[in-house]
This record gives C-alpha cells, structure tokens and sequence, in this order.
C-alpha cells in the first residue's frame, strides 16, 4: 500500500465517524441547534445522537447547555472552536488526499 494511501490514517477519527461528521456538518452551519433538530436531521435514535454528542463533548469539539423552555427539557448543542478547528482541518486532509490519489 502506498503512502498516500496510508495517509487517510491520519483523519481525526473523531470527525471522520459518519454520524459524527453529519453533526458536526450541522452544527458548522448554524449558530446553535437543539436535540430535536439534530434529532431530526440527522435521522438518528435519540440513544444514537446523545451517545455521539457524549463523545463530541468529551472531545471539547461540541458544547451542550441543559435548560427548560417551560416545563420542557432543552438541550441545545454548538460547535466549540475546537470543534470548528478540527472540522476545517478534516476537510482540509480529506481534500488533501483526494487529490494525491486522483
């Protein structure tokens, strides 16, 4: 296996999870989105979504704030720098490698 090749080794694991990567896609778009949008957008089981959001949050790439609208839980989520950082830096590598095994 060539070098090249062996390069997309290097992607941020994190991000590069599909799942992780939609929301992550999401979020880069919007100021902030709460559970029920991702929810929604994503197409993922509220178990799915909350267990990737976990590990998003563990990484510092996400912020999750916990609040009431009322007497309803809200759970709002939004793109930490860090978390914009390593999202430009994957596509950046992923672009990268395309080209050098085109």
């Amino acid at each position: 296996m060539s070098d090249d090749l062996r390069n997309i080794n290097d992607l941020d694991r994190m991000v590069h999870e599909p799942a992780r990567l939609l929301i992550i896609t999401i979020l880069s778009t919007v100021a902030s989105a709460d559970f029920l949008f991702l929810q929604r957008e994503t197409g993922l089981t509220r178990g799915n979504l909350s267990a990737h959001l976990s590990k998003l949050e563990d990484a510092g790439y996400v912020k999750i704030q916990k609040t009431f609208k009322g007497k309803i839980p809200l759970t709002v989520c939004k793109l930490t720098s860090a978390g914009q950082k390593a999202f430009i830096n994957y596509r950046q590598q992923l672009k990268d490698f395309m080209d050098r095994t085109s």
